[in-house]
């Protein structure tokens, strides 16, 4: 498929729409396994994949992110230090000039761990919090699981690791709770960074009751403004821009063009949010390595090529929102040229509503026979309250 040559000049983001020799970053999955069972994770991650790459082969492969000069890449799960081999990963990527930043959810980051970290450099840490109180938090993510992210968070901070991330998904029930946030982030030198929930993996049960209300985006996007550079969004909320001034950062889905996905087993999809058959571009084992997949995929090619603007094109706040997140749209069975399920504008309503809307089935789940669930809930209630847990240390004797 052949793409329309990159513009000679314009501004940046039209310069990227057409997409990158190699990725800014990408994401890794190392591994599906994870001994939590969180109702919102986007990988429907649990159980182990049979199939996962081998310490040989991930070496293999950071050795040609190397040779492309990726400049960093995330390494996810599941809960990436699961993996007996994580920590030499950890080591082999930045001896070969690859920059980590690893997502966790904090219970194997032990003192002697945070000081092996705070000595380390090119590592970024990242852990996962949904609730700034236990309340709301273990909720999602399982009982005990508060505690267990603000330890690790002061493991760091006590070892002298510099600037740490604590990672939030916003909700619905968390969203009013973004000064708190921000407060345990400060007070242990880390710094905020908020994400999106996105209706894909197990994030698709709970996606109606727990993504943001109209209200709430606007109050988001306000407290993001006011935030300015000091919070991060990894362009995240680009879809608010439609509400006034775009936020810091891309506000670009980035899709096939400067960011993917490489999975445990070495597929590749365009997205970390779109985890799904519709996305995927290659595998590195078995179509010429992930270089030959980034520049030779016909999905790539096919997302670098101009856009139309479909259903959105005659809106107003097209060129700031670019008609918003291509997963959020798929997962929800809205068309991919249409208007983001949460569009500020209101544009998505009808489509929602409509009674012929087909939600694409998972592709894969790695769950746990118990943690794929639609929370039973009275309207008066949170819609979580009676969600039922397996405790951490129980998960985590299991693995």
């Amino acid at each position: 498929m052949t793409v329309d040559a990159r513009p000679s000049g314009g501004a940046l983001v039209d310069q990227f729409e057409y997409g990158l020799n190699s990725p800014i970053c990408l994401t890794w999955e190392l591994t599906y396994a994870c001994n939590l069972s969180c109702l919102h994770c986007l990988s429907s991650s649990g159980k182990r994949d049979p199939q996962e790459l081998t310490t040989a082969q991930c070496e293999d492969l950071i050795d040609e992110l190397q040779r492309m000069q990726v400049f960093y890449v995330n390494i996810g799960g599941g809960e990436p230090t699961i993996r007996p081999d994580f920590w030499h990963l950890l080591e082999y990527s930045v001896a070969h000039n690859v920059g980590v930043k690893f997502s966790t959810n904090g219970s194997r980051i032990t003192p002697s761990r945070a000081e092996w970290l705070a000595s380390t450099d090119y590592v970024d840490v990242q852990v996962s919090l949904d609730g700034a109180t236990a309340g709301v938090n273990d909720v999602l993510r399982g009982e005990g699981t508060h505690a267990v992210a603000l330890r690790a968070l002061d493991n760091l901070a006590n070892a002298g690791f510099a600037d740490a991330k604590l990672s939030v998904v916003v909700t619905r029930e968390n969203v009013h709770q973004l000064e708190a946030f921000k407060d345990i982030a400060d007070s242990r030198g880390a710094t905020l960074r908020l994400t999106r929930l996105r209706p894909s993996g197990r994030g698709a049960d709970v996606w109606d009751d727990l993504h943001p209300t109209a209200e709430q985006q606007r109050d988001l996007y306000e407290w993001l403004v006011a935030a300015g550079d000091n919070v991060l969004t990894g362009d995240s909320f680009f879809h608010l821009a439609a509400l006034g001034d775009p936020l810091p950062g891309l506000n670009l889905c980035g899709a096939g063009r400067v960011v993917c996905l490489i999975d445990p087993i070495g597929d590749v999809y365009a997205c970390p949010f779109a985890i799904h058959d519709r996305f995927m571009a290659g595998n590195v084992l078995t179509d010429g390595g992930f270089g030959h997949v980034w520049r030779e995929s016909e999905l790539f090619a096919e997302l670098r090529s101009p856009q139309s603007g479909g259903a959105c094109s005659s809106c107003s706040a097209y060129d700031s929102c670019r008609g918003g997140c291509m997963a959020a749209k798929f997962f929800t069975g809205l068309p991919l040229d249409g208007p983001d399920p949460e569009c500020v504008k209101g544009n998505s309503v009808d489509a929602l509503a409509d009674p012929s809307r087909i939600i694409p089935s998972a592709s894969q789940d790695h769950s746990r026979p118990s943690a794929r669930q639609r929370p039973n809930h009275a309207c008066d209630e949170s819609p979580l309250s009676t969600t039922t847990f397996i405790s951490l240390e129980t998960l985590m004797a299991q693995q």
